[in-house]
């Protein structure tokens, strides 16, 4: 993977996504597709890997879900399904159920199929799937539909603070 360090301070992020990665200087590579949305019956995720070229294992979808009044962030990889059980499990919950839509892109600023796990305009606890965090590097979405941001799993956990438990299902 190709690495562009970015700096706040010498170039403008396009996205909160962004930004955030670039404040904490983390290395990444954005990557760009057309968006199509008359024939996205798969879903934006699929949509990526197929447009990008990449193993749909290593693109991940960001959910939220509510865990009884907490909203968590969870990433998994577009090949699978979030499992709830887990997440409430990873959690310390006793359940959890996915949030609507609505509230998702109230609370992250973003439009579903542009969910970005970074960026959100107050944090939220975020767990990524186990799995995905075995690879070198995975996208995640970049803040809008069509852009995505190829990172280090551990650079997102770190600048997250996230968790990393098995919540994907296959």
């Amino acid at each position: 993977m190709a690495k562009h360090r970015k700096s706040s301070s010498t170039t403008h992020a396009s996205t909160p996504a962004l930004a955030q990665l670039e404040q904490a200087h983390i290395a990444y590579q954005l990557h760009e597709y057309e968006h199509d949305s008359e024939h996205m019956h798969d879903g934006y995720g699929l949509e990526a890997a197929a447009k990008l070229g990449i193993d749909p294992h290593r693109v991940c979808k960001t959910l939220m879900a509510d865990l009884g009044g907490e909203l968590v962030t969870a990433v998994v990889p577009v090949s699978g399904h979030l499992d709830m059980k887990a997440l409430a499990h990873a959690c310390g919950a006793k359940k959890a159920h996915l949030a609507e839509a609505q509230q998702a892109m109230r609370e992250t600023g973003y439009v579903v199929g542009g969910i970005s796990p970074l960026g959100h305009r107050s944090p939220h606890r975020t767990v990524l799937d186990a799995q995905a965090a075995q690879y070198p590097t995975i996208l995640v979405s970049g803040g809008k539909r069509g852009t995505s941001i190829e990172l280090a799993p551990q650079d997102l956990v770190s600048v997250l603070q996230a968790d990393i438990a098995p919540i994907a299902t296959w």
